[in-house]
């Protein structure tokens, strides 16, 4: 059995029914949320690295003003992912994020030809032009742009991007951005709570246990995704990914019973189409390239 795929399902399939833990905190502002997902994921992410004994990399990385801004910077677009994300939920937009997240590998593609110049293949191109019909779609009959999906798939992309980049592994970061976090948002959660301000200044047990059980919320996913991602291909991560709006967007639907109409669908039909697209020549493409060298085997 390939481990891989296990920890690539378990990632996705947390992320998405971090909807149902999102609601239990439904009386807690979106921002003083991520300020606890901050600091309590760092606390978890601290005793990791202790079990490990991964503290090397930590002085040096500290000495490199140029390392901790870059980090500061993916910081703040992880945390702006997270506040928005956390407000979608709690106020009934569960499949905005969803499409959020459908979105955002097309915009990873953007991304690469904007930045990085790459150069894009024809079913690609296709790929795009249906997710920008699907949004053009949307956008039509809401009268306006599908802000938060695009937001969210926006900033994730560009956070993908610092990190792909990033001098420091998916553990090591996730530690340095959450301390950098932390440095914020532990004076700020002090202060609002010696001036009543905060949720913990009236909270219950259950309330305290619920905004404590964000770090491993936080955290779990992203390991088991950084153990998938060395043990299977990137097409089939790039497959699975899909695991995770598509649960959100069951959630939204069935669950907490969201507003969808035909009109609507239209639009998210156009964007799964774009990623149907996409995935079947990111997979094609992949297996033309693990042909060449079988072929050449073959052939010596």
């Amino acid at each position: 059995m390939n481990h891989g795929l296990l920890y690539a399902a378990l990632a996705f399939t947390l992320w998405g029914v971090a909807p149902l833990y999102f609601k239990q905190l439904s009386a807690v502002s979106p921002v003083e949320i991520v300020m606890h997902r901050s600091v309590w994921s760092l606390v978890f992410l601290l005793a990791v690295l202790a079990l490990a004994r991964r503290w090397a990399w930590l002085g040096p990385a500290l000495r490199q003003p140029r390392q901790v801004a870059l980090f500061a910077f993916s910081a703040l677009l992880l945390s702006g992912n997270w506040t928005l994300y956390v407000w979608a939920v709690n106020n009934g937009r569960v499949l905005d994020a969803s499409l959020g997240y459908f979105i955002n590998p097309l915009v990873n593609v953007m991304l690469g030809v904007l930045v990085l110049h790459e150069r894009l293949r024809r079913w690609q191109w296709a790929a795009l032009a249906l997710a920008a019909a699907g949004v053009l779609w949307l956008t039509w009959q809401a009268g306006h742009l599908p802000w938060i999906a695009l937001t969210l798939a926006a900033t994730f992309g560009l956070y993908g991007l610092l990190r792909k980049t990033a001098a420091l592994g998916a553990l090591e970061g996730l530690a340095m951005e959450t301390l950098l976090m932390a440095l914020v948002a532990l004076p700020l959660l002090a202060l609002w709570t010696l001036q009543g301000r905060s949720a913990v200044s009236h909270a219950d047990g259950s309330l305290l246990a619920w905004l404590m059980l964000a770090g491993p919320v936080t955290a779990v996913p992203l390991l088991l995704f950084a153990a998938a991602a060395r043990r299977v291909t990137l097409a089939t991560m790039g497959l699975m990914q899909y695991i995770g709006p598509t649960i959100g967007f069951g959630l939204g639907v069935w669950l907490f019973h969201e507003p969808f109409d035909g009109q609507r669908l239209v639009g998210f039909v156009l964007i799964w189409s774009a990623l149907v697209v996409y995935s079947a020549e990111g997979w094609w493409q992949s297996r033309q390239r693990a042909a060449v060298p079988a072929a050449e085997a073959a052939a010596g």
